[in-house]
């Protein structure tokens, strides 16, 4: 294949370009904060069967807690009734009054009993909620990391994306000024080697796979004609002569 060497220079410009291009996907699909936004909410993720069951722990003890005031209330009631009746000299007779007496014990022994089972369910209450707000508090703080890295993907978005689309404008530009024939090799010697269809001859060593060229390979480079296109033997890239050749 020939081509002007001024055309074939042109195409280490072609494949800056390319490989600009690359490298913008790659970062677009590495960016850090993806990373972090993924480790972030999988700590959230593992945080939420913690918070469901102290929430739940919450919730059931309020109810036990408000279940023992409701009683205790009801005990307070009969009580204050039972000594008031006891006190107003209504009953009169002996076995009355030891049976209202009796009745009035109970219910202060009953009362003590419950106010003791609510104290213990309202420190198991106040251990439950404490461990809630933990929880509930490292979800907030996760979340607000998350909300952090995901502003910084965005931004770096747009920043990569604004030179994905100049470049891209810049390579939409230069490659219709290639022959059909070269182009068509360079896109498939592309595709067929990572990215990379063309290289500079640097210092006797190809730009494509950066091997150092065998004694023979120069010898045909320095023969070769101007115009000619040529191919490395190992790697099958085009190789462009250079100032920097070293042949």
């Amino acid at each position: 294949m020939k081509a002007d060497p001024f055309v074939q220079l042109r195409l280490l410009d072609l494949q800056a370009l390319d490989s600009a291009l690359d490298r913008l996907a790659h970062r677009r699909r590495t960016l850090p904060e993806l990373a972090e936004i993924t480790r972030i909410e999988a700590l959230v993720a593992a945080l939420r069967d913690d918070t469901v069951r102290a929430e739940t722990a919450v919730s059931d003890l309020a109810r036990e807690q408000k279940k023992f005031e409701d009683e205790i209330e009801q005990v307070r009631k009969r009580r204050a009734r039972d000594e008031n009746h006891l006190n107003s000299g209504a009953v009169t007779q002996a076995k009355q009054l030891q049976e209202l007496e009796h009745e009035v014990a109970t219910l202060i022994r009953r009362q003590g009993d419950l106010e003791d089972a609510e104290l213990e369910v309202m420190e198991r209450a106040e251990t439950a909620q404490v461990e809630l707000d933990r929880l509930t508090g490292e979800r907030d703080r996760l979340l607000a990391e998350q909300e952090a890295a995901a502003a910084a993907r965005d931004q770096a978005f747009v920043d990569i994306d604004a030179e994905l689309a100049r470049t891209t404008a810049e390579r939409a530009a230069l490659a219709p000024t290639f022959p059909a024939d070269l182009l068509g090799l360079y896109e498939k010697l592309r595709a067929d080697n990572g990215g990379v269809g063309v290289g500079a001859i640097e210092r006797g060593r190809c730009g494509g796979c950066r091997l150092d060229l065998m004694n023979n390979e120069k010898s045909d480079i320095r023969a070769a004609a101007v115009d000619d296109v040529l191919r490395h033997d190992e790697c099958g890239r085009i190789m462009v002569r250079t100032a920097e050749s070293g042949l």
